[in-house]
């Protein structure tokens, strides 16, 4: 009995249900801390691996990799000045992947035979050819039609083309996943059929093709260092080749740029997830 006549519920035996959780909960953080070192480790390796130590085991002499930090101290912020051009050129082309993905994936399940045999050839074409190719006509070929486009647009346009070719089949599969019972109650209360796409469908199928879109978004982050191919989108690859080849420092410089792509990838890897656990919690 504790001091105001109540009975103690501190020291009573916890229930199996109550048991098995906190097992369940003992072995997540486990598992957590674990990954957390061997994170570390790999990451005091790779520091170890680029820091031009000279060991010597037993009558054998082992360096390590020797890098040049006042290049990477002088030339760090000249890269890093292209992380802006990178993340917007991906923006823009996402952009259009999403609407392009999405009127493919409409087309490849329209009744019509012209729409649907437009969208698959265009998804066709596009899936058949590679992206560095299609940079290069859009930049290269184009002018001799007249059409004259700037590595930017080149680059985005590309881009678009490609990844929206690619994600139709998420946006096909999202406006698959709305049964048929809800498009024929919407038909039967007096909708139209483009009333129906529109309040009942789309809003759905966009819901279920947010998260897979945000990956594509996070893939096209780094194929965007194909733009720097038309050498006039001055983005974090064209920097970091420019000032490496520049200086004969290409090794410098091309890391300077690898951990700026790791680190985006991080920082929106951790973003898609917070938004796939968002939408899950909607589900339930």
């Amino acid at each position: 009995m504790s001091l105001f006549g109540h009975k103690n519920n501190i020291d009573q035996p916890k229930t199996q249900g109550e048991l098995i959780y906190d097992a369940q909960n003992r072995t997540k953080r486990m598992f957590t801390t674990n990954v957390a070192i061997s994170w570390i480790i790999l990451l005091l390796f790779l520091f170890f691996l680029f820091s031009g130590l000279t060991i010597t085991l037993g009558g054998y002499t082992f360096k390590t990799i020797h890098l040049d930090t006042v290049f990477i101290q002088e030339n760090l912020s000249f890269i890093a000045s292209g992380i802006g051009v990178t993340i917007g050129i991906s923006l823009l082309s996402i952009l259009l992947a999403t609407v392009l993905a999405l009127l493919a994936a409409l087309g490849r399940l329209s009744k019509i035979p012209p729409v649907y045999a437009l969208s698959t050839f265009y998804v066709s074409l596009i899936r058949g050819t590679p992206l560095y190719l299609q940079i290069f006509f859009f930049f290269l070929a184009l002018p001799q039609l007249g059409i004259i486009l700037t590595g930017l647009y080149a680059g985005v346009l590309a881009l678009g083309l490609n990844y929206g070719a690619y994600m139709s089949e998420i946006f096909r599969a999202g406006l698959s996943s709305v049964g048929k019972g809800q498009r024929e109650a919407a038909l039967a209360i007096g909708m139209t059929p483009s009333q129906m796409m529109r309040r009942v469908v789309l809003p759905q199928a966009l819901r279920f093709a947010l998260p897979p879109t945000g990956n594509e978004f996070i893939a096209m982050l780094k194929d965007s260092a194909l733009v720097s191919a038309t050498g006039f989108v001055h983005e974090l690859m064209w920097r970091a080749t420019r000032v490496g080849r520049a200086q004969f420092h290409n090794l410098e410089a091309l890391i300077i740029a690898a951990v700026f792509y790791w680190i985006m990838t991080l920082i929106f890897t951790s973003l898609q997830s917070r938004l796939e656990a968002h939408m899950a919690r909607g589900d339930r």
